[in-house]
């Protein structure tokens, strides 16, 4: 009997001692797989905000990347000229060449490059006259390539003056006249004298052809600066 109750204990406190020792490896199981599981949780959405991230900020680049440029009114273009122009060799109409002389900034950003290619148009040419009056030379800038896309642009003509020397043509007109008066009187007067007249006035207009004045000239690659007088908007 006694053998038969130190048995049935025996078995019971066998059973109760696997039991202590199950349990706890169980509890450890279950607390590390949610510990697990919670990490891979917290990856899972740190991955997954990291590419939202990732996405908003290429949706905002390519946007702003969309957004055009204004170069607003008021702006300067230096262009450098592709050939050369002038009062004598251009006439009104004549089409130009050229290129931007240097970068043209909206804030950070490079609107307009250096070096792209420009056209613009001759709308006045005058050569200088041999009396009286002067030289002038009229242009405007009419379009600019940006990345092989032409862009009209609106600018204020640019004007280029030389006053004659008329003072100087005068005095040797009158010269010339007078001359002319002296030779008349050693031919007799009268009829003399107005022929004299006539030959001195000839005399004095050869003279004014080599008074030096000066024809405007523009050489290729100058320099010429316009004024945007309209905003110019660009796309990228």
């Amino acid at each position: 009997m006694r053998s038969r109750l130190a048995l049935v204990s025996l078995c019971l406190y066998l059973a109760f001692v696997l039991i202590g020792c199950n349990k706890p490896a169980s509890d450890n199981t279950a607390e590390n797989a949610t510990t697990d599981t919670q990490a891979s949780s917290g990856k899972d959405e740190k991955g997954s905000g990291g590419e939202a991230h990732e996405r908003k900020e290429r949706a905002q680049h390519k946007e702003a990347k969309r957004e055009p440029v204004v170069v607003p009114a008021g702006t300067a273009v230096t262009i450098s000229l592709g050939s050369a122009l002038g009062s004598k060799v251009s006439k009104a109409g004549d089409n130009f060449t050229g290129s931007v002389a240097k970068d043209i900034l909206v804030g950070s950003t490079v609107a307009i490059p250096q070096g792209a290619n420009v056209s613009g148009t001759v709308t006045d040419a005058k050569p200088l006259g041999r009396f009286a009056g002067g030289a002038s030379l009229q242009i405007r800038l009419d379009s600019i390539d940006i990345k092989g896309a032409n862009v009209p642009v609106q600018t204020a003509a640019k004007s280029f003056t030389e006053k004659g020397k008329g003072k100087r043509t005068a005095v040797m007109a009158g010269g010339g006249a007078a001359l002319g008066g002296v030779i008349g009187a050693l031919a007799g007067g009268g009829k003399g004298a107005a022929i004299g007249a006539a030959a001195g006035a000839g005399a004095g207009t050869g003279g004014a052809a080599f008074t030096g004045n000066k024809d405007i000239v523009l050489p290729a690659e100058s320099d010429v600066t316009f004024e945007l007088s309209q905003p110019v908007e660009i796309r990228r």
